[in-house]
């Protein structure tokens, strides 16, 4: 299975995108950190054309990832998706590689995300160097409305809440008597084609 983490910047995809993994060992392809891996510093430039060319690399991973364990998840993070074709080209090469998809779109009021950067950026936690409240804004302004099937998590709630709601939507189990593989596989052979993932619904703040 394939799960994008769309959102603003600062919006929580990575904080969410790690958690999910260190509960069932998923594999984080992290566009910031592919790049970084893959470009020397005075190549990195964050264009579109890069941008483009690092998910390419994600996607080829992925396919061979899921070519090795049909029943890997694979968290596609760092890429906002705020653009429909994006989450097309995701789609079609997931409909390639015959595996479901999911859509996780992560959302909190803008004083937090704005918060959140600014921390990161007098922290200097993020490998992005543009990541900041004008990158933020930017993409706020030219964001399409992902119109696919989709989860909306308000990442202003606490973070095991959010996890748990995640793991309802992808429709994972912990293991409890059943191998995690099994289930992961019940999960993607039932959900192949795109139609028929779960509808989106929107989790509040209750604690």
């Amino acid at each position: 299975m394939i799960v994008m983490m769309a959102g603003l910047p600062g919006s929580g995809k990575s904080t969410l995108a790690r958690a999910l993994a260190r509960r069932f060992s998923a594999i984080v392809l992290d566009k910031d950190l592919i790049r970084a891996h893959l470009f020397p510093a005075e190549l990195i430039e964050y264009s579109t054309r890069q941008d483009d060319f690092v998910v390419e690399v994600m996607l080829n991973t992925t396919e061979y990832v899921l070519r090795k364990n049909a029943n890997a998840l694979v968290i596609l993070d760092g890429r906002t998706f705020s653009r429909r074709s994006q989450v097309n080209r995701v789609i079609a090469r997931a409909k390639k590689m015959g595996t479901s998809w999911r859509i996780v779109e992560c959302v909190c009021p803008e004083k937090t995300a704005l918060n959140r950067l600014k921390s990161d950026v007098r922290g200097r936690r993020h490998v992005a160097k543009n990541r900041g409240v004008e990158l933020y804004r930017e993409v706020k302004s030219r964001w399409e409305e992902i119109r696919r099937p989709k989860l909306v998590v308000d990442t202003s709630s606490r973070l095991e809440s959010c996890v748990q709601t995640m793991e309802e939507y992808l429709r994972l189990k912990k293991q409890t008597g059943r191998s995690k593989s099994a289930t992961t596989q019940a999960a993607v052979s039932e959900e192949v084609r795109p139609e028929i993932v779960m509808p989106a619904r929107r989790l509040t703040g209750q604690a």
